[in-house]
């Protein structure tokens, strides 16, 4: 199983589906999960952190016209350019965000606290020299977007958990998202979570140190043994 695909995606998966939105997973075996997300506003649809794949533009008209692309990580340009220029659309950036839109191809528009014309409110995470990331939450349904912070793919993930900490966060977990109370949880690897967001996100924060040792040697062993 290869860590990132490459090339044209032509074998996208849907997942997470709602009334509101849906996710993809346009590389499914890969083994980052990287997974992209279609939020249904007033506004259009919103793109959030996409990797492109073929045939992904039916999936955006099933929630309406793309009004934006969002970044929500320094180093989640992804494929953003290419799909805000297909559908005319800006890329929409955090304004505190640094080394972002000098690398995108394409229209940028800087947001502060909400994306322009919809319910999704724009927060600051993480903002240090090294990692540099937002969330994005839905007033309307109670939806939070993790871009990198948080995930399910295998890698972030030890013991019983059904939600992880990224690796390199564990020892000092994201505390500021204890404040939220979602009901679904999107995230940038891996599928989200749509039931007890709350109680997962309460459960993958409160353990995280505990468990890092599990974590690390689960990634060491994968790593020895192939």
């Amino acid at each position: 199983m290869p860590m990132k695909g490459s090339g044209a995606a032509t074998s996208w998966e849907e997942t997470n589906r709602w009334e509101r939105g849906a996710s993809w997973l346009a590389y499914p075996h890969e083994t980052m999960q990287r997974a992209s997300h279609v939020l249904e506003t007033d506004a259009g649809a919103i793109v959030v952190d996409p990797v492109d794949a073929d045939g992904i533009d039916d999936l955006f008209a099933e929630f309406g016209e793309v009004a934006g692309v969002v970044i929500l990580l320094d180093r989640h340009k992804r494929d953003s350019a290419a799909i805000a220029n297909r559908h005319d659309a800006p890329v929409y950036v955090p304004d505190w965000m640094d080394d972002v839109e000098s690398a995108l191809d394409a229209p940028v528009e800087r947001v502060h606290r909400q994306i322009p014309g919809t319910d999704y409110g724009v927060h600051k995470h993480i903002n240090n020299p090294f990692w540099q990331e937002a969330t994005l939450y839905g007033d309307a349904d109670d939806t939070l977007v993790v871009s990198e912070s948080l995930g399910t793919a295998d890698y972030f993930l030890a013991g019983n958990e059904r939600l992880g900490v990224h690796p390199m966060l564990r020892l000092f977990p994201p505390s500021k998202l204890k404040r939220l109370s979602p009901d679904r949880l999107l995230v940038g690897h891996g599928h989200g979570i749509m039931d007890d967001a709350t109680e997962a996100i309460a459960y993958a924060l409160s353990g995280s140190r505990s468990r890092t040792p599990q974590l690390y040697a689960k990634a060491f062993k994968s790593f020895v043994l192939g």
